[in-house]
């Protein structure tokens, strides 16, 4: 098999390399911003057959080279979700998206993409990846609804049936260093402690939240890599599908396991939140699995505690801690 991995470079992505080169998977074009990719701490060591850059990538396309691909595998995108620039979001996750996708139609290619549960904004409509609810949900930020508007797209034209989207919970672990403050809270929290002994959480702002108390699905990169290979086993399943343990937990809970994993007691400070987050804050999501689990994927998820111990005692207190 021959992959075009956009994204390939970045956190999802280079574990979804990581993944594939398990798989025996080598023939893999990587894709990302920079034009040479031998900087990329997250390519070190890992196997792929050619590197592009996005704009190099769009080119060779155009050109009618790269027939011979059988999967493009996007999981390239914008992901900051405090980025202001609406324009350039939807030229970047959706115009790019649209265009990948048609190439791949033409050519009867097989094409997987990176969605997000950003799209679910504040959770009054659901965590369902029903595709008849695409139209309801509305995002918190410019992000999420980039990729609202391009699952919505695909649905309007029709195209579900062609692709198979992954709309992904709070992804963390290895390989997400370079993502500063975009990177998960294990991460930071992890920082927190080695530096000044105690991890400093966000007090609530919305009455009925106990500072701490707000949920999230938070879901191994592990785990995400593996369902995502599941799909590349069984071509015949097509769909969006929601990647999340399906059991949120909370700021506090997360934080306390960090301690646990270095056998240390919790201590939290509580600070208050950005006025220019207080509109945009997910106080809850919860991924719902019931489409996953009808396709097929019957594989349970890590519970926190073991994903969490598995990142701290394998990855982060290791000098070399990519996957």
């Amino acid at each position: 098999m021959k992959v075009i991995l956009t994204g390939g470079a970045g956190f999802i992505g280079s574990c979804m390399l990581w993944k594939l080169n398990s798989m025996g998977i080598a023939d893999v074009i990587v894709v990302d911003t920079k034009k040479d990719g031998t900087s990329y701490p997250t390519l070190k060591k890992k196997k792929f057959s050619d590197y592009l850059s996005r704009e190099d990538l769009l080119l060779r396309l155009s050109k009618g080279q790269l027939a011979d691909v059988d999967l493009i595998l996007h999981l390239g995108a914008c992901t900051d979700t405090t980025e202001r620039d609406e324009n350039y979001l939807r030229q970047n996750n959706l115009g790019y998206s649209q265009t990948l996708l048609e190439w791949a139609n033409t050519k009867n290619k097989f094409f997987h993409y990176a969605s997000s549960a950003a799209i679910y904004g504040d959770g009054k409509k659901g965590y369902s990846d029903d595709p008849q609810k695409i139209k309801d949900f509305k995002a918190l930020n410019f992000y999420g609804e980039s990729k609202r508007l391009f699952d919505l797209w695909l649905f309007e034209k029709k195209l579900l049936g062609d692709i198979v989207g992954f709309r992904y919970f709070n992804v963390f672990g290895p390989n997400e260093y370079h993502k500063g403050p975009m990177r998960s809270m294990i991460s930071k929290a992890f920082d927190q402690i080695k530096e000044k002994g105690r991890v400093q959480l966000f007090a609530s702002s919305r009455p009925g939240y106990a500072d701490g108390s707000e949920e999230r699905d938070f879901v191994y990169v592990k785990d995400v890599v593996n369902v995502m290979a599941y799909f590349i086993e069984h071509p015949d399943r097509r769909g969006i599908f929601n990647i999340g343990t399906g059991k949120a937990r909370s700021f506090k809970d997360l934080v306390k396991t960090v301690f646990h994993a270095q056998n240390k007691e919790p201590q939290i400070e509580y600070i208050p939140m950005p006025e220019s987050l207080r509109g945009q804050y997910q106080y809850f999501t919860q991924a719902d699995l019931s489409n996953l689990r009808k396709v097929g994927y019957s594989v349970s998820f890590q519970s926190l505690e073991g994903s969490v111990k598995d990142y701290v005692q394998n990855h982060l207190i290791k000098e070399d801690s990519y996957l």
